[in-house]
């Protein structure tokens, strides 16, 4: 029985935007912004969703947050100053939680926002 190759992060991101893409609100990346967010996917210049250091990471509600981080699905998200970000879910790479349904309901909750 052949084994099947494992899908890399940056594999499975990029079959994420890939599918987000064809929604014509969404692009990658902040115009003129270099460095972190510059992969990120956006509405309405807000990132609502990207991958950083090979974990998927979300904007949502912080009580869905909560609920998720409560269920073992991630951690909130650090951007490596010791602030954990209350509406941002960081999803291990090896997660079998669904990264495109979290992405849209990323999507969904940052282009509600004004």
């Amino acid at each position: 029985m052949p084994t099947s190759t494992p899908v890399t992060p940056v594999a499975r991101y990029a079959a994420l935007v890939e599918a987000l893409l064809s929604n014509p609100a969404v692009n990658v990346g902040i115009a003129g912004k270099k460095g972190f967010g510059a992969a990120a996917l956006c509405i309405n210049q807000k990132i609502f969703a990207m991958l950083s250091r090979d974990r998927l990471v979300v904007k949502i509600p912080r009580q869905r947050v909560d609920a998720l981080i409560a269920a073992g699905v991630g951690v909130r998200f650090d951007l490596a100053h010791g602030r954990l970000m209350k509406e941002w879910l960081s999803v291990e790479p090896t997660s079998e939680a669904d990264w495109l349904s979290l992405a849209h309901e990323a999507l969904a909750f940052v282009g509600a926002q004004r």
